[in-house]
């Protein structure tokens, strides 16, 4: 394993990848497949905004009951 690689497992460590789309993703890498690389990047991104827009969901339930509580 080169060094770009050992930092491309880390920037996919560190964006939350699991260990199985890491690996899918190394590969597609070593297949050439990039564009199922961008589709395997832009899935994990896709289900990072749904848990952000859940997330936003919940804050905002808390927002009105703290608002409510005045």
């Amino acid at each position: 394993m080169d060094i770009r690689e050992e930092m491309l497992i880390t920037n996919l460590k560190d964006a939350g990848c699991t260990d199985e789309t890491i690996a899918a993703f190394l590969q597609y890498r070593q297949t050439n497949e990039s564009a199922k690389q961008m589709d395997l990047l832009k899935k994990h991104r896709s289900g990072l905004l749904d848990k952000i827009h859940e997330d936003q969901k919940a804050i905002d339930c808390l927002d009105y009951l703290l608002y409510r509580m005045k």
